[in-house]
């Protein structure tokens, strides 16, 4: 190529267009300092989705606990430190511990703590005994199992007020069906309402009846879940079915029968409807006598009956101080038991 030559191209390369660059290069220069496109954008909202989805799924959960469950909690706490009348909410005194003091002075207080521990221990220990016998009879294969779970969990579907009164009836002193089947055997009629642990055993009677059918499903699907091979192997060493029961089903349920004595107390300390279904107009006095008043119907009877709202607040605490010894109690046992395994 001549030297005139080589000055032409040279020329015209440098008259050359902007546009004339490399397709890389100019693709690098138009990225730079331009706004992101849209697949940018769409992984920003799926990274912001991904990271927010779970605390709105659960976050109805948590709203409709904190209106109804954590407000009103310290709302009463609030309540438990003032005097406050239910004819008269809008005026508040300052009382500090006063309620609390009254409270544990007083000897209803300690009557309705201690019927409320006497209904637990007669209605807690024979429904959880019953519970666990019906469960080992339908562990095993029976003719209608099904029909037997259906027929058990009735009583637990029963509401509270239709139950009572038919125990009510039963229990009746002059015409019940207890008293009649008393009368076959020689016993003289008892007078359900007015006796004291009469009262309380007919009271018991009604929470066993609901509750006996709801454990027992608990357990029967907790003994479902014990391996075959370890009534296998007792079996083979000899073992009948009773002693299969001692020494592989009772130790295999420790933690579930914990888990409903725990649930059985709580449900014992809040015991309300059916001591207050049971004694009629009497009902929220616990008797004449206050001879079953529990502690949810001496909170019932100071808050909405006598009006001091912040007595039955301090009542309620106090409930609630004795349901988080318990929560204490079974956290210290499971412990122990999960060291023993």
């Amino acid at each position: 190529m001549t030297s005139s030559d080589q000055a032409l191209a040279q020329s015209a390369s440098a008259d050359a267009a902007p546009g004339s660059q490399e397709p890389g290069a100019a693709r690098g220069a138009q990225g730079r300092g331009n706004p992101p496109g849209p697949s940018s954008w769409r992984s920003r909202l799926y990274r912001w989705d991904m990271k927010a989805s779970p605390y709105a799924f659960i976050s109805p959960f948590f709203i409709i606990f904190g209106a109804f469950s954590l407000v009103p909690l310290l709302y009463t706490a609030w309540y438990s430190l003032h005097n406050v009348q239910l004819a008269s909410l809008d005026t508040q005194t300052w009382a500090g511990l006063d309620n609390y003091t009254n409270l544990f002075q007083s000897d209803f207080f300690w009557n309705a703590l201690k019927n409320t521990f006497s209904i637990g221990v007669l209605s807690t220990v024979p429904q959880l005994v019953v519970a666990i016998w019906l469960a080992h009879m339908l562990n095993y294969r029976l003719r209608g199992s099904t029909v037997w779970r259906v027929i058990m969990l009735t009583p637990y579907a029963t509401s509270v007020a239709a139950a009572t009164l038919v125990f009510v009836l039963l229990f009746s002193p002059d015409n019940g069906m207890i008293n009649w089947a008393l009368d076959l055997v020689g016993i003289d009629p008892v007078n359900w309402r007015e006796s004291d642990w009469g009262s309380q055993f007919a009271v018991s009677s009604i929470v066993i009846w609901r509750w006996t059918g709801y454990n027992a499903l608990i357990y029967l699907a907790a003994m479902q879940a014990i391996p075959a091979d370890l009534y296998e192997s007792a079996a083979l060493d000899g073992a009948n079915r009773w002693q299969q029961f001692r020494h592989v089903t009772i130790p295999m349920l420790r933690p579930t029968i914990l888990f409903t004595v725990v649930v059985s107390t709580i449900g014992a300390t809040q015991l309300f409807g059916e001591p207050l279904l049971f004694g009629g107009v009497s009902g929220t006095k616990g008797g004449s006598e206050h001879q079953y008043q529990t502690l949810g119907l001496y909170m019932y009877d100071q808050g909405w009956i006598v009006g001091n709202l912040g007595k039955a607040s301090a009542i309620a605490w106090s409930m609630f101080l004795i349901l988080l010894i318990i929560a204490a109690i079974n956290l210290l046992i499971s412990r122990r038991l999960r060291k023993s395994q």
